[in-house]
């Protein structure tokens, strides 16, 4: 079967949106499954509803990519959105055509080709997702690198060769995982201006000229189908193969931080995106929306979950006490410790649960427990400790958690080994099914030899142990008043009746 292209797309009578032609608008350092999902989706629909008329030239940011492969395809990939909203499967998919092609600047004639493109009086965009570990000065690197090893270093050489020609400055938002993402790179960009002696008229206009957002991204990308049967259906109903076809959640946001009057300069207000893809001068409030209720929700109730007998996220969304206990955590205890309005907040909760419950993603539940104690603590302690404040009481469901969390890492411990903490889960649910029903904590090696030295303890004397543990929390816990007692109380609920029944009394 022939390839995805403009000409195989043809053939095929494909009728949704498509632009051949246009401008090169957004240079984008990185090519992988997450920026063609939610980036290249975005400018996309600003192509098809706003008449942006735009491409992006994609720059792969190490040596090994996929340049070959979406130029083979003239940028062309299809992308499958896939969940569930207000109940119902969505599985929508769209031919993606806001790419141009993908440079490989380690290839002498793609270096050239980013630069002619860094010097363009079309550029206005910087986009880059070079995962957590992008965004770092390397002293190693040196100007006349073909490129300079690092993304900081590759963007300061695009950034010189665009005000050496004499160009305006560019928009740049970073997505990259890490906290103040658009700082940090604008601090390693000035740190090469220092090192390379790139004087102070490069500076000003870097700083000055130049604008560097922060961004918050949020969408699961599952990437790749990996069943061949399935490729092979999607193949024969398309009319086409596409090695790079993508797959994402139905459900996106892109907060950028920065001047609102930026909201009129990107093509997404206009768009009609303005709910989904957004400028605010600060972004910390929807960065703690998505900690304290998207990943705390996952932090709060998959460790019971786990050793209640459940897997996977979606089995726990249709069991009504683990349902029921995740929803009243969310609704009762941590938006009211919110700082946004009450409907977003609401309206953003009410996705979560329709995220869990992808029918198209097996999220296991231990790949979330990786790292709890670290996730607990910067997820879930937050509202535990504000609601207190604002309440004056204990929040049933996130001392329930905190119990949960306890139990699973001390639940018939077994060994300590290389690999983790080995466990076993209780005979109940699933569970009860496994001939081995061990399972590995995976966390830092200090909290796991601490709950390997307090295997025989007591449930009293562990909880105490736990809670008084400053490494782990930053305070003593028990300095707050009936924590420790009610923990015990729960602790013991959980190994004499299980998580199910203490996630129950919770409701």
């Amino acid at each position: 079967m022939e390839k995805l292209c403009y000409a195989a797309l043809r053939e095929t009578g494909y009728t949704g949106y498509i632009l051949e032609k246009a401008p090169e608008k957004v240079m984008q350092f990185g090519e992988g499954n997450f920026l063609r999902a939610f980036v290249d989706y975005w400018f996309d629909l600003a192509n098809e509803k706003a008449g942006w008329n735009g491409k992006c030239v994609l720059v792969q940011p190490i040596s090994a990519g996929l340049s070959k492969m979406i130029n083979e395809q003239e940028g062309l990939y299809t992308l499958h959105l896939r969940g569930s909203q207000d109940g119902e499967k969505v599985d929508d998919a769209r031919v993606i055509s806001s790419v141009s092609r993908c440079l490989n600047p380690y290839e002498k004639a793609d270096f050239d080709e980013v630069m002619k493109v860094a010097e363009s009086d079309e550029l206005e965009i910087i986009v880059s997702n070079t995962t957590e570990a992008g965004i770092v000065y390397d002293p190693s690197c040196q100007l006349s690198d073909r490129p300079a090893s690092s993304f900081p270093g590759k963007l300061t050489q695009v950034l010189l060769r665009r005000y050496q020609a004499g160009k305006p400055g560019i928009i740049m938002l970073a997505c990259e995982l890490i906290d103040n993402n658009g700082k940090e790179l604008l601090k390693c960009v000035n740190q090469y201006i220092d090192q390379w002696e790139l004087g102070i008229g490069f500076e000003k206009y870097v700083n000055e000229d130049c604008t560097f957002c922060g961004s918050l991204v949020d969408r699961i990308v599952p990437g790749r189908i990996r069943d061949p049967k399935e490729v092979a259906a999607l193949e024969e109903f398309h009319g086409y193969a596409d090695p790079l076809l993508d797959v994402g959640e139905v459900f996106g946001l892109w907060v950028i931080e920065g001047d609102e009057s930026l909201n009129d300069v990107l093509p997404f207000k206009k768009a009609g995106l303005k709910e989904k893809v957004f400028v605010t001068p600060d972004m910390s409030p929807y960065k703690k929306r998505k900690v304290r209720i998207l990943n705390g929700a996952h932090t709060g109730f998959v460790l019971g979950a786990y050793l209640a007998g459940e897997n996977i996220v979606r089995d726990c969304m249709h069991d009504e006490t683990i349902k029921g206990f995740m929803n009243k955590m969310l609704y009762d205890e941590v938006i009211p410790t919110l700082p946004l309005d009450k409907d977003d907040l609401l309206a953003f909760a009410s996705a979560v649960q329709d995220r869990f419950n992808n029918p198209f993603v097996d999220h296991e539940l231990m790949s979330i427990s990786l790292n709890s104690t670290s996730k607990w603590k910067a997820r879930n302690m937050p509202s535990f400790l504000e609601y207190i404040e604002l309440k004056g009481e204990l929040p049933i469901c996130l001392t329930t958690s905190l119990a949960a969390y306890i139990a699973f890492y001390s639940n018939d411990i077994q060994e300590l080994t290389d690999k983790g903490l080995i466990c076993r889960r209780p005979k109940v649910g699933k569970a009860s099914e496994l001939a081995d029903r061990t399972y590995t904590v995976s966390d830092d090696r200090w909290a796991l030899e601490f709950y390997y030295e307090h295997r025989a303890d007591s449930e009293a004397d562990l909880v105490h142990a736990v809670l008084t543990n400053e490494k782990m929390w930053g305070q003593d816990l028990t300095q707050i008043a009936g924590l420790e007692a009610k923990v015990v109380e729960i602790l013991k609920k959980i190994r004499t009746k299980g998580a199910k029944a203490a996630y129950a009394d919770c409701l």
